[in-house]
């Protein structure tokens, strides 16, 4: 049984949700969604290495805010991350790479009991936390949820949908699940700083890198894995039955295990003979796939020139760096559609359509943190009944659902 109760240190009431990397770009976005959204008497801190920064952030957040208490904790210091875990019952955290920042304050939750969400993309980070922590936040009662922006709610959530939809009808497991992603938006300077950071854990550690490969990396149990042969995350541009064009999805990779994560955790309820991919949608006809073919090579050049150290520099120089973001008109034009598309046991066929405006990596992505947040706040009895290294899915399902189509998402479920 997951307990809602929370002992501070000191025995302070803690604040209901701390946003620590506030004064980051993504975590200011968070920080002010939550100003705007928030209901009433939700007590909300910002969290960072700088009283000053905070202070400042604060000042420009809308009037709700004002009053919010500032936390200064340093993510090598863990003592500091420990006071923060126990100053309240949900942390928030932008601050990535998490593997390299970010072990100490996931492990003060843990221990805390308090519940935690990230948005982390990092496969390696995400396996290091299940193994060391999922026993002691079952014990503690945490929910510690990775992954809580368009990596990778929008996949996980609208496969949890197709399934629970199938499990509705009575129309078996899920067999052939792809999901085809568009967007209009940048990648952010942080998800390009963890790409850096994972490339380089796995370019001179074989070890690492096999893990990496390993489609079922993020399983609770990897020899208790069905056998079904899962599909590649990279390929030629391709074109579906409908005459999308389609190129390999920059986060399918990370997505995906995600997505089979969540179905191991529920017992593979999803279905043992789930096959799930993701791919990105460009079009139709010959623009469709000269588009598909450009996605495909830029992807390609993208990851070999990271493998190679000598263009590091020229890659800092004009890839967007962490922290920083593209303007408030750029993040507003924004948008983001994946595109679920299931086949059943059965036979019989689901769609789920999971959208939202605003640039995926920063405005939406804002929207998903928060909303998270209050669902880990506020969500109570509603929340599934359980603890550990958890993904959205299995931590918040239908609560984040409907927390997310009242803030103006688009999570709707059609049978074909």
């Amino acid at each position: 049984m997951v307990n809602p109760q929370h002992d501070p240190a000191g025995g302070a009431e803690p604040v209901d949700i701390a946003v620590y990397g506030a004064t980051g770009f993504v975590g200011e976005l968070t920080a002010r969604h939550l100003a705007e959204n928030a209901p009433p008497g939700v007590r909300i801190a910002l969290a960072g290495r700088s009283a000053a920064k905070l202070a400042a952030t604060r000042a420009n957040l809308p009037l709700a805010a004002r009053e919010w208490p500032l936390i200064v904790a340093d993510s090598a210091d863990r003592a500091a991350t420990d006071r923060l875990a126990a100053a309240a019952r949900v942390v928030l955290t932008t601050v990535g790479p998490y593997a390299k920042y970010g072990r100490g304050l996931v492990e003060s939750c843990a221990r805390a009991g308090t519940h935690y969400a990230d948005l982390t993309g990092e496969v390696l980070f995400v396996r290091d936390v299940i193994d060391r922590l999922h026993g002691v936040a079952e014990a503690s009662g945490a929910r510690i949820v990775h992954s809580c922006g368009y990596d990778s709610i929008p996949s996980d959530l609208g496969v949890w949908l197709a399934h629970t939809a199938a499990a509705a009808d009575g129309a078996g497991g899920l067999t052939e699940v792809r999901t085809v992603a568009t967007m209009r938006g940048g990648v952010s300077g942080g998800t390009i700083d963890s790409l850096r950071g994972h490339i380089d854990a796995v370019r001179t550690d074989p070890v690492r890198r096999r893990l990496a490969a390993d489609p079922h990396t993020l399983s609770p149990d990897r020899a208790a894995e069905p056998t079904p042969s899962q599909p590649a995350d990279a390929g030629p541009p391709a074109r579906l039955d409908d005459g999308t064009w389609t190129a390999p999805f920059v986060m399918a990779s990370y997505n995906t295990r995600i997505v089979r994560r969540s179905n191991a955790l529920l017992g593979h309820a999803y279905g043992p003979g789930l096959r799930y991919g993701e791919l990105q949608g460009c079009g139709t006809g010959p623009v469709g796939a000269v588009a598909a073919a450009g996605v495909t090579g830029g992807l390609g050049l993208l990851v070999g020139a990271f493998m190679v150290p000598v263009l590091r520099p020229l890659l800092d120089r004009v890839l967007p760096a962490p922290g920083t973001g593209p303007s408030e008109r750029t993040r507003e034009r924004g948008w983001f559609r994946m595109d679920v598309r299931a086949r059943t046991e059965s036979g019989r066929r689901y769609r789920v359509t999971v959208a939202g405006p605003g640039d995926p990596g920063y405005a939406a992505t804002a929207v998903m943190l928060g909303e998270s947040g209050l669902a880990l706040a506020l969500g109570g009895s509603a929340l599934p009944d359980r603890a550990g290294s958890l993904t959205p899915a299995t931590a918040m399902g239908d609560v984040l659902v409907d927390r997310l189509r009242a803030a103006g998402h688009t999570y709707r479920v059609s049978r074909a």
